[in-house]
């Protein structure tokens, strides 16, 4: 399992509390996301929380190439 720095990843307001809230919390819960980006994100993809963010369709397609070309 790979750990990770919440204060690198979540704005500071977010990164002591349970991941199960993180996950709940609007995309501008992470860090570099503005409440605009979220706002965009709902009317283009209905994302609306962190957890929409990493089950979109989109990002796992896109991670899953990444992976490919990465395994070359």
């Amino acid at each position: 399992m790979t750990s990770i720095d919440l204060n690198r990843v979540l704005d500071k307001a977010w990164s002591d509390k349970p991941l199960a809230e993180v996950l709940a919390a609007p995309v501008a819960a992470l860090k570099g996301v503005s409440d605009r980006d979220g706002e965009l994100l709902k009317e283009a993809f209905g994302v609306e929380t962190v957890a929409d963010l990493a089950d979109l369709k989109y990002v796992r397609w896109a991670q899953a190439l990444a992976t490919l070309e990465a395994a070359k």
